[in-house]
């Protein structure tokens, strides 16, 4: 399995959905940078699942116990790792699926590909239980960025056909994403939460689930970081995007949008602003150009889908007696993600910027993807 990612700062993450612990090891940290512990235990909880009626039942603490790497709340340098037990498994829901595949889910591909040895109690390697570790790496890297002017935020764009209020591309305050990056099942727009809910809700009730999708800004990035091609901001943060369980779609700016445009309607126009500095007056690039930071908000979508696991009867395939089963899968699952994988995509998107030169150093240097 590729569970490692990353060329300066990389993580390598570890563990099952219902092993003893997961886990991450993160190398290259520099040295010196003081952690704030409550602070990442607030972005742990508000990934952690048993919060509300959209969220699976399982309840587990998410405390994650450094091994290594912390000295006096400090970064040593050393490879950080930090490991999270599990302790609230139910594996005898899972007792059929290495012969009854779930639709939906890595447990055929995972047969063939690791010849029915891999760990399926609760979907093992693949499941997104083990995004707790990224969202704790990402909880590090996020406190470094920070003390940078670097602010990440995401909210919950759209849950199935409801939608939240957009970010304004050209104008994210600080305190919108200081407010949306602290929130469990953040919205820009409060009205569209309760209506949210209750989609879920439905969805729930009838023993289905549903998706939607996350959006996310980044403030206070340096023009002139990334660079072309395969080192460009674009394809280095959705590498990382994609790694997340259930993501099926990556946008930045207008994305898919900005091809129903004109290139007269596409482009943003460039002016120097009050203190000199050059600004566009719209932001359909999303912060990006030639997969170079402008200056602007970067600003992207991720697209979720809706929860695989869910308790209707469905058609599958025995693979040991070669003959057609319905399924019924057994076991706590999220009626829809989406809520618990905002602070996921933040958590991607810091751990992804540590990787791109200049960004520790205001942007001073030559820029691209560091190896």
């Amino acid at each position: 399995m590729s569970s490692t990612w990353g060329e300066t700062v990389r993580i390598s993450i570890f563990g099952e959905s219902h092993g003893i612990a997961i886990g991450v090891v993160i190398d290259g940290l520099p040295a010196g940078e003081p952690i704030d512990m409550d602070a990442v235990l607030a972005q742990m909880k508000r990934r952690a699942p048993g919060q509300d009626k959209s969220a699976t039942p399982r309840k587990e603490s998410d405390f994650p116990k450094v091994m290594s790497g912390l000295l006096n709340h400090t970064t040593t340098g050393a490879p950080l790792c930090a490991v999270i037990e599990n302790t609230n498994t139910r594996s005898q829901d899972y007792g059929n699926l290495l012969d009854v595949p779930r639709p939906g889910h890595s447990d055929y591909p995972a047969y063939l590909h690791y010849h029915g040895f891999n760990d399926i109690r609760g979907g093992g390697h693949f499941s997104g239980r083990l995004t707790a570790p990224l969202v704790f790496a990402g909880a590090i890297c996020r406190q470094i960025l920070e003390r940078r002017g670097i602010r990440i935020g995401g909210h919950v764009a759209s849950v199935a056909q409801i939608q939240d209020t957009l970010f304004d591309p050209v104008d994210i305050p600080a305190e919108l994403l200081e407010t949306l990056s602290t929130t469990y099942f953040p919205v820009i727009d409060a009205g569209k939460k309760e209506a949210m809910a209750a989609l879920i809700e439905d969805a729930r009730m009838s023993q289905d689930s549903v998706g939607g999708i996350v959006e996310c800004a980044v403030t206070g990035l340096p023009a002139g970081i990334g660079g072309p091609l395969f080192g460009g901001i674009e394809p280095v943060l959705s590498s990382i995007l994609f790694g997340i369980p259930a993501v099926k779609g990556v946008e930045f700016g207008d994305g898919f949008g900005s091809c129903a445009l004109r290139g007269s309607q596409n482009n943003d126009p460039f002016y120097f602003d009050a203190d000199g500095k050059v600004k566009t007056s719209t932001n359909h690039a999303g912060g990006i150009l030639g997969g170079i930071t402008t200056g602007m908000p970067m600003v992207f979508r991720v697209g979720v889908k809706p929860t695989a696991s869910i308790s209707q009867n469905q058609q599958s395939v025995n693979l040991q007696t070669g003959e057609n089963q319905i399924l019924s899968v057994h076991g706590r699952h999220d009626p829809c993600i989406v809520p618990r994988a905002v602070p996921v995509v933040e958590s991607a998107a810091a751990i992804a910027l540590m990787n791109f030169d200049g960004i520790l150093t205001g942007g001073k240097s030559e820029g691209g993807w560091r190896a």
